[in-house]
């Protein structure tokens, strides 16, 4: 499986609750140029599962603006919080997909992407607002992705 990580862009600071922030201005154009990005380089997930929090549906629905075809579902295992271990678990339901994107939060995707490698914590690894990181995972176990490529927004 091809796994891209895209970070949510850029949020507004102010809200009733964190989990209610939506993306800025900022943010609306980091996740757009990520959706191009992605259109002009070929780079077509099968399936783009999102954290359902407003900052990362919001992501999702701008970059799908811009690259549409896959599939885009609203999942709870992405919400803020997500342990590395549940969401390997839960990325095995997509198994069936050669390629899939995931769209959520920090620290989750470094912990993650992390458990994937087979590093023993996420402290060399970040993933930046808005940017793409793709693991290559033929495995769907800890220990078992090659990291493809880090992408921050700016580049794109």
């Amino acid at each position: 499986m091809k796994l891209y990580f895209l970070r949510h862009a850029n949020a507004d600071t102010k809200a009733a609750t964190d989990d209610e922030r939506p993306l800025s201005e900022k943010g609306i154009a980091q996740a757009k140029r990520a959706g191009r990005f992605c259109r002009e380089k070929g780079i077509l997930p099968e399936i783009i599962l999102s954290s359902p929090l407003v900052r990362a549906r919001e992501t999702a629905e701008n970059y799908v603006s811009e690259n549409p075809g896959g599939l885009l579902e609203f999942v709870e295992f992405l919400a803020s919080g997500m342990r590395p271990e549940d969401g390997l678990d839960a990325l095995k339901d997509y198994a069936k997909f050669e390629s899939v994107m995931i769209v959520g939060h920090e620290p989750d995707f470094s912990v993650l992407a992390a458990h994937l490698l087979g590093l023993p914590d996420n402290a060399n690894i970040t993933i930046r607002k808005g940017s793409l990181t793709l693991l290559d995972v033929p495995l769907l176990r800890a220990g078992k992705a090659a990291l493809e490529y880090s992408l921050p927004c700016r580049l794109m």
